[in-house]
């Protein structure tokens, strides 16, 4: 039996990434104990609570709320009420709402108790086939192509496994960049509706995936996790040089066109990505 304190606790409940069979059975039991249910989405939550027969009180916090909702949260738990915050899928706070209302509640002498489960960035870790003992997380990469290439080339040297969230409609343009920020033959994994039931693994090269999403547009939906495999050893010894930093230095003494025909020989990419690429750069 458990003797966990029920009054004045926010719990960090994880919920389950797709196959609700992944739930734990404390979380069901928190879930159904706790005097309010803080959701990232009440709608969703309460579609979950009620394939899982529980009756609860919900209330919104998302990323808009968090610093309001914090204090209401913090009168509650004072008065000795238990709280449970949820996201929609997985656990909370990990590229989800959540952290200002754990930080508010830590500094105000709250007692936080996490309740560990589904993480769609461990699932897809695991059974990626990279190295895992070392990884970073990185969310979401910038929505602008120029920043995002700009975020790769300062991961690109990482001795470690490189994990990401992506939508499905910039998932080609990611892929695009992997290949001209990465070397050609670094591998990457896409891992989409993990646990769902069109769950699927792909791997391969940026390029070769590229051809796969092309031969089978279904694999550009649903929710996926990208990872990457790690720099090559010794590449923080040699002098690998950036395309982003190449056209620059190119553009510096020569037109675009020229610039982009340089760039492509010294990489193999396409003298046409390239020069749009390019063309961007000198936009003022």
């Amino acid at each position: 039996m458990s003797t966990e304190q029920k009054s004045g606790v926010l719990y960090i409940v994880a919920t389950p990434i797709g196959n609700l069979e992944d739930i734990s059975r404390r979380a069901v039991r928190i879930l159904s104990e706790v005097d309010l249910v803080a959701a990232e989405d009440t709608r969703h939550t309460g579609q979950l609570l009620s394939v899982l027969g529980i009756r609860a009180e919900l209330l919104s916090v998302h990323e808009h709320n968090e610093e309001k909702r914090s204090g209401q949260l913090i009168d509650k738990l004072s008065s000795g009420l238990s709280v449970a915050l949820v996201s929609d899928a997985g656990t909370p706070l990990i590229s989800d709402p959540g952290f200002v209302v754990v930080r508010a509640c830590r500094e105000a002498g709250a007692r936080v108790v996490p309740v560990p489960g589904p993480s769609a960035v461990i699932t897809a870790l695991s059974v990626s086939g990279l190295p895992s003992d070392r990884f970073q997380f990185e969310g979401f990469l910038p929505r602008n192509s120029s920043k995002r290439r700009s975020r790769l080339e300062e991961l690109m040297n990482l001795p470690h496994t490189l994990i990401f969230y992506e939508s499905s409609h910039r998932l080609r343009e990611s892929l695009e960049d992997f290949r001209t920020v990465f070397e050609a033959s670094r591998q990457v994994v896409i891992a989409r509706e993990l646990t769902k039931q069109y769950e699927t693994l792909l791997s391969g090269t940026s390029g070769e995936l590229l051809e796969m999403l092309t031969d089978d547009a279904n694999q550009t939906r649903g929710e996926m996790v990208v990872l990457v495999e790690p720099a090559p050893e010794g590449g923080g010894e040699e002098l690998v040089i950036g395309v982003d930093k190449l056209l620059k230095a190119a553009l510096d003494e020569l037109p675009p066109s020229q610039a982009a025909a340089m760039v492509a020989r010294l990489t193999d990419l396409r003298k046409k990505e390239l020069y749009q690429r390019a063309m961007e750069m000198k936009e003022p």
